[in-house]
């Protein structure tokens, strides 16, 4: 058996990250994205580079059983994945009454059923070896909801509480599960979530740094890990505040930029 650390959405942004990190450390990788050129290329690059083994699958995890799909790619090529890192995810933003039904449908896909059969398919082996690592990448905007962006808030508001939940479920048997909650992160993120004009966001990270983040909270064995002290200001302030407050003031500032979209 080969030990590998299993990335989704790793062709791009925070995944990539994650790849050509542990790939330095001397991980072995198993990269699933849609992309399969730019997964061909970045394993043949990081194996060659680090000396290590790179597999890769592409699939659409929005796709119904395609998780199965990836456990028993990962069974027949006798990989054991001792690092699970559920990256893979997308978000919208508009009126949600006047967005595309079927890409919200598909974004809880992704960001949720996804994450969710993969933990479930990768956690018994874990626990037959009492070891193991899952990092679930939600998001500080899963931390209060979020007007004009409520299904892609709400989706990484389950991933948080689920993480949280199941990392105790676990806790006994070695495991350890972290959600991973990035804040503005320089990826192409605004940009597939179709938002029509540019933002400037101050302090937005790296992708790099978010994964610095993540590999310092797994040390510390931490259970949720906010990126940024920015967002973790922001995320310990919203304890403080109700959420009707929070909307009104989130919306009032997004509705007028909607409407001068029109």
């Amino acid at each position: 058996m080969t030990d590998v650390a299993l990335i989704t959405g790793a062709s791009s942004g925070i995944g990539e990250a994650f790849a050509r990190r542990l790939a330095s450390k001397g991980y072995n990788l198993f990269l699933v994205a849609r992309s399969g050129e730019k997964l061909a290329d970045l394993s043949n690059e990081l194996a060659g580079l680090h000396k290590i083994r790179a597999f890769y699958l592409a699939a659409d995890l929005t796709r119904p059983e395609v998780d199965k799909t990836v456990f028993e790619y990962a069974a027949e090529n006798q990989l054991d994945v001792t690092l699970l890192i559920n990256n893979a995810g997308v978000g919208s933003m508009g009126d949600f009454a006047k967005l595309p039904l079927e890409r919200e449908l598909e974004m809880i896909d992704l960001n949720v059923r996804a994450a969710v059969a993969l933990c479930r398919r990768f956690l018994p082996q874990m626990r037959s070896r009492s070891s193991g690592t899952i990092i679930n990448v939600s998001s500080a905007a899963g931390f209060q909801p979020v007007p004009f962006m409520a299904t892609y808030a709400a989706t990484k508001s389950f991933l948080t509480a689920f993480s949280e939940a199941i990392a105790e479920e676990n806790r006994p048997f070695g495991i350890q599960i972290l959600a991973l909650c990035p804040g503005s992160t320089d990826t192409a993120f605004f940009e597939n979530a179709k938002m029509q004009r540019s933002f400037s966001f101050k302090g937005q990270q790296t992708p790099e740094e978010v994964v610095e983040t993540a590999l310092r909270a797994i040390r510390r064995r931490k259970v949720v890990a906010i990126s940024g002290w920015a967002n973790r200001l922001v995320a310990r302030a919203v304890n403080f505040v109700p959420n009707r407050v929070i909307t009104r003031s989130v919306a009032r500032g997004l509705r007028r930029r909607f409407q001068e979209d029109k």
